[in-house]
C-alpha cells in the first residue's frame, strides 16, 4: 500500500487505475463491497487501486459544531484498505480551495488530471464539489463524456438496515462493540498513550496501563473484553472505561489491564481492540469485593479472546 498525503505525486501507483472517493471512517463492511469493486476494475483497466480520501473531513472545515468523532485515524485506514487489496490511498489535507471547487472543476482537476482514473467505483448516495452539488447522476455524466468507467455499487443491507459509519458509530457509542464488530472488517480499534495513574490497579493484584490522548469515539461507560495490541505481540485484556467509584473518583479514566504481561508500558502507545462488553460501572461496599470482580471480569475477557472472532470480522 502507498499512502501518499499530497496531491504533489506523478508515481503510477496513484494513477491511470481504478478510483474510488470517500471518507472510509471505520472501514466497515459496505466500504469492503466497494473495494472488492473496485480492485476488480482495477485489474481490467490494468491499473492500481486507489482510495482517495480526505484529512481532515471536510465537515471539520464546514460545520465544525456537526463533526461526528470519527472510528479510525488515517495510518490505520490505510492498513484496513490495503487488507482489502486497496493499492493506494492518497489522503487529500482538505483545504478552502478544494471545497470551493465545483463539480466540474473538481472532476477535471482530481479525478482526470491527477489521478488519471479510467475506471471509478462509487455508492449511490455520491456527492462532490462544492456544497455537495455533484451526485451520482452527474458523475454518470462526466464519466461517460471523459470514457471513464463507473461501478455504482448497491449499499449493503445487515438485519434490514444499511451498514454505515453512522450505524457503527451508535453501536459503539452504546457500548455495544460485539454488534459493531459485525458490521466492521475487524474488531473497533483506539489507540493512546500510556501514561501514569493512582496506582491502586497494581496494590490489588490488577495492574492498568492509564491510556490518554485517544482521537475516535471512546465506546459507552463500562467494562469490555479486550485485545490489547502491543508492537511485538498482542495480550488478551480486560478494559474499564469510566470512574472509579467504589474509590470515590468520578473523572472518566481508560485503564487497560494486560493479562499475563510483566513490564512497564509508561510513556508508550498502546493499541486496543474492544471484542464484547462485560458489565456496567458500579460500586463496590468494599476493596474485597471489588477484586473478586475483577477476577470474574478477567477471565471472563480470557476466555472471549480465546475465541474465534464474531461474523462479520474478517
Amino acid at each position: 500500500m502507498e499512502l501518499v498525503r499530497s496531491l504533489n505525486f506523478e508515481t503510477s501507483a496513484c494513477r491511470g487505475g481504478a478510483v474510488t472517493i470517500g471518507n472510509f471512517d471505520g472501514v466497515h463492511r459496505g466500504h469492503a463491497r466497494i473495494i472488492k469493486e473496485l480492485v476488480t476494475l482495477a485489474r481490467e483497466v490494468d491499473g492500481p487501486a486507489v482510495v482517495f480520501t480526505f484529512d481532515p473531513h471536510p465537515v471539520r472545515l464546514l460545520r465544525p459544531d456537526k463533526v461526528p468523532p470519527p472510528l479510525t485515524w488515517t495510518d490505520r485506514k490505510a492498513d484496513l484498505l490495503a487488507e482489502l487489496g486497496v493499492d493506494s490511498m492518497v489522503v487529500y489535507p482538505t483545504d478552502a480551495a478544494l471545497l470551493a471547487l465545483e463539480p466540474g472543476a473538481f472532476f477535471a482537476q482530481i479525478v482526470r488530471e491527477k489521478l488519471d482514473a479510467r475506471a471509478m467505483v462509487e455508492g449511490p448516495n455520491f456527492f462532490f464539489g462544492r456544497r455537495r452539488a455533484g451526485d451520482i447522476g452527474l458523475l454518470s455524466e462526466f464519466c461517460r463524456d471523459a470514457e471513464i468507467r463507473l461501478q455504482v455499487v448497491t449499499p449493503l443491507q445487515e438485519a434490514g438496515e444499511y451498514v454505515s459509519s453512522s450505524r457503527v458509530r451508535s453501536l459503539i457509542a452504546a457500548g455495544d462493540v460485539a454488534a459493531a464488530n459485525t458490521l466492521l472488517t475487524r474488531p473497533y480499534r483506539i489507540r493512546g498513550m500510556v501514561t501514569h495513574g493512582a496506582g491502586r490497579g497494581a496494590k490489588i493484584g490488577f495492574p492498568t496501563a492509564n491510556v490518554d490522548a485517544i482521537d475516535t469515539l471512546l465506546p459507552a461507560e463500562g467494562v469490555y473484553a479486550c485485545r490489547a495490541v502491543l508492537p511485538a505481540a498482542a495480550w488478551p485484556a480486560a478494559v474499564n472505561i469510566g470512574p472509579n467509584p467504589t474509590f470515590g473518583e468520578a473523572g472518566l479514566k481508560v485503564e487497560v489491564h494486560l493479562i499475563g504481561y510483566q513490564g512497564s508500558l509508561y510513556g508508550q502507545p498502546l493499541e486496543v481492540d474492544f471484542l464484547r462488553r462485560l458489565r456496567d460501572i458500579r460500586p463496590f461496599d468494599s476493596v474485597d469485593q471489588l477484586t473478586a470482580q475483577l477476577a470474574c471480569d478477567v477471565e471472563a475477557a480470557r476466555q472471549v479472546t480465546a475465541s474465534p472472532p464474531e461474523d462479520g470480522c474478517t
